[in-house]
């Protein structure tokens, strides 16, 4: 199948599948979230140490030799950096720091998030990345790291041995291609929680769900879907983003059962239409209920028409396409042009299944989405990314 048949023939039912299907029923829990109840980014600075020559080099990255002295110091011990350069060189004390060879450690940012209700002792994920120019993190190992919020305050520390997805090519010894990223990072459970986020759950009589994709009619199918489960009117819609529900009485001492039972409860989901366009690659997205109101378009050899506007005239022989959907007819004037006509409120679907029929390209596809939508036939948002 030629590329171009299978890009149409995989839209085509794309937009079918869209159509044809009506809306899904998603759990409260996959389209909302628990005010309040949300991880902390945390960030901090340190140093890799134990590498294999992949590490900063010191004239390039100065703030790692920097780093290393300073940390040496607090562990009580001082080094003269004059005695670490050929005394024959007479150079400046900046000049000292970037002719000091240490290429065995790297300046790293450690960031990580801090899940809801994490408790003091807690293990948590955290990624290394390098701040200079080493060529390669493998085996080497995270000294403390304190790792700080938004704030400033610390609320974990990191340590241990980093993990790499990948091998360096840069590296001396290694004749190996470089695969995956081997100045970033992981270690799993690499961090413990130091400190807790203050968040007092239990004694909330209300609690508020902010939906992912704010959306009047979806939060009132939320309200209405709450209330029926509990039996009162203990749900309201603030406003597009958020439902209040107040905690009923015999929940009062048992509020994670409540949050439980509300999360799993079924809610239809509502989406306004939508086309996103990647002119870069072609992809073509197509939301549901998108609809083309009476409008005739002509792009290169092609004729579009949507609506009651008449049959094309001529005795053209017909192709072969299914009546329900379009006419199409070659125009008896010897040339190749070609007109295609919709019903009016042909849906996205109807249009996709003309277009597959002749054979067009993404790039036509791209430029007609954005014709309709200039000329107010596409009823639905037009996105370009």
């Amino acid at each position: 199948m030629r590329p171009l048949t299978r890009f149409a023939t995989l839209l085509l039912a794309a937009a079918l599948l869209l159509t044809a299907l009506p809306a899904q029923a998603e759990r409260l829990k996959d389209i909302a979230s628990l005010k309040g109840v949300r991880g902390n980014q945390l960030i901090g600075y340190g140093l890799v140490v134990g590498l294999k020559g992949s590490g900063d080099k010191s004239y390039k990255s100065p703030f790692t030799i920097q780093t290393l002295l300073s940390m040496l110091e607090r562990l009580g011990t001082t080094i003269d950096v004059q005695k670490l350069v050929d005394p024959r060189l007479g150079v400046s004390d900046v000049r000292q720091l970037r002719d000091v060879r240490v290429e065995n450690v790297a300046a790293v940012m450690v960031t990580a998030s801090l899940p809801p209700f994490a408790q003091v002792g807690s293990a948590i994920d955290i990624t290394v990345s390098s701040l200079g120019d080493a060529r390669s993190l493998a085996g080497g190992t995270l000294l403390l790291t304190p790792l700080k919020a938004a704030n400033g305050d610390i609320f974990a520390v990191a340590q241990g041995s980093v993990s790499v997805g990948g091998s360096c090519d840069g590296c001396p010894n290694s004749k190996l291609l470089t695969t995956g990223h081997p100045t970033v990072a992981r270690i799993a459970g690499g961090a413990l929680v130091e400190r807790e986020v203050g968040f007092d759950f239990a004694s909330l009589n209300e609690f508020s769900f902010s939906m992912s994709n704010p959306d009047f009619t979806t939060t009132q199918r939320a309200v209405q879907a709450i209330n029926a489960r509990l039996g009162a009117p203990m749900a309201r819609a603030k406003d597009s983003g958020t439902v209040v529900v107040g905690v009923p009485a015999e929940y009062a001492n048992d509020k994670v059962r409540f949050i439980a039972e509300l999360e799993s409860i079924d809610i239809a989901p509502d989406s306004m239409a939508k086309v996103v366009l990647d002119e870069r690659t072609g992809t073509i997205v197509i939301g549901q209920n998108v609809k083309i109101d009476r409008v005739a378009i002509s792009h290169g050899n092609l004729t579009i028409r949507v609506g009651d506007q008449g049959s094309p005239s001529g005795g053209g022989s017909p192709m072969i396409v299914p009546s329900t959907i379009l006419s199409m007819e070659e125009i008896p004037t010897g040339n190749s042009d070609r007109v295609m006509e919709l019903n009016a409120g042909a849906s996205i679907s109807d249009m996709v299944k003309a277009l597959n029929a002749m054979g067009i390209a993404p790039r036509d596809l791209i430029s007609i989405f954005q014709t309709l939508k200039t000329s107010g036939a596409l009823q639905a948002q037009l996105e370009i990314i």
